[in-house]
């Protein structure tokens, strides 16, 4: 089988951290999303790894110098260019001479899945199904493309979005098909917001009676990481079976707890206390006198001083000098947030659209 991931989305509920960087590259415990997913395809036993980019020339070269052509990852990456964003269906479609009529996988190139797929993928390869789907339940059926199963486990019916969801199962973001979906996809006509949806798809699939879908019940958590939110919670999950490696210095009075990952060339200075789990890139400087709670991941060449910093995703090249506490928060790259102690007190902020303060 071949792999096919979609990484080519604007990101829009992300922004501003996705205005020029592609949403499938922040960082959940110091490592891209992307890679969560080319890594989770080879071990599936897929290394032929198809990955659709755009619209723009900036937001494809982030994926391709975050990538290359996948021999890091012990796979082959090829890149296939989407013109715009038409929907998930003409995505799918654009790849068609690369997938040269084998089965293949498709991965949402935002999704993340807490056990992986190869439990999936050897099913289908054994199986006789055209299609598979996985699904999993959530509190807002309304968000997302919904599955109706019966007893027996069997398709009832698919829905985009529905006003009035009939069951709370949504289609994760995993996809496996054999060469045929082609033919199905010139007959999905223009779904909501006026894209070709996969889910339309599925649905001409199903009611067509002449191929056999199957869903499976995705075993463990999963996470579309499409919002601050999910990214945050995508990173505490991850984090929760972080291990605990020290490859950086520790400085005298330093106070260290639970499972904690320190990069090569960081320092830890006298003062600081480090709560996990926690994971700290490489060559970062963190104290003295700072916190670092629980479910915190700090990105490469960070500075943390006088600082209280938990539950929050810290991209690299940051320098936080802050006297408060920050919390939940996601904080993009070469970011600076520094207290200033003058009276009257005041708030000095220089921020892109879309972003959000509360205080």
């Amino acid at each position: 089988m071949k792999g096919l991931i979609l990484a080519g989305g604007l990101g829009t509920r992300l922004r501003p951290l996705s205005h020029t960087g592609p949403k499938q590259l922040i960082p959940i415990a110091n490592k891209p999303v992307l890679h969560y997913i080319i890594e989770d395809l080879k071990n599936s036993g897929i290394i032929d790894i198809g990955i659709i980019v755009g619209y723009t020339e900036e937001r494809i070269k982030h994926i391709i110098d975050s990538c290359g052509d996948g021999s890091k990852f012990g796979v082959k990456i090829t890149y296939i260019e989407q013109d715009a964003p038409r929907g998930l269906a003409h995505a799918v479609y654009t790849a068609k001479e690369f997938l040269d009529g084998e089965n293949f996988v498709v991965y949402l190139g935002d999704n993340i899945l807490g056990g992986g797929v190869k439990e999936y993928v050897d099913s289908f390869k054994n199986s006789d199904f055209d299609a598979g789907i996985l699904v999993g339940k959530v509190e807002n059926p309304n968000m997302y493309g919904i599955v109706t199963l019966n007893k027996r486990g069997v398709i009832t019916g698919i829905e985009e979005k529905p006003k009035n969801p009939k069951s709370n199962l949504a289609i994760v973001g995993v996809y496996l098909f054999k060469p045929f979906i082609f033919d199905i996809i010139k007959k999905t006509r223009l779904g909501k917001g006026g894209e070709f949806q996969l889910t339309d798809t599925l649905r001409l699939i199903y009611k067509s009676k002449c191929y056999k879908i199957n869903a499976h019940i995705v075993k463990g958590w999963w996470d579309d990481t499409g919002t601050a939110e999910a990214v945050l919670r995508a990173n505490h999950l991850v984090l929760a079976k972080l291990k605990h490696r020290i490859g950086g210095k520790v400085e005298k009075n330093v106070s260290i707890t639970g499972a904690v990952d320190i990069g090569k060339g960081t320092v830890i200075k006298s003062g600081t206390i480090l709560k996990g789990p926690v994971i700290i890139g490489e060559n970062c400087s963190i104290g003295p006198n700072s916190y670092i709670g629980p479910y915190t991941s700090i990105g490469d060449n960070t500075t943390i001083v006088n600082s209280e910093l938990e539950s929050s995703i810290v991209l690299g090249g940051c320098k936080l000098d802050f006297n408060g506490k920050i919390v939940d928060s996601l904080i993009g790259k070469n970011v600076k947030i520094l207290s200033r102690n003058k009276m009257p007190r005041g708030y000095k902020f220089i921020l892109g659209e879309h972003s959000e303060v509360i205080i």
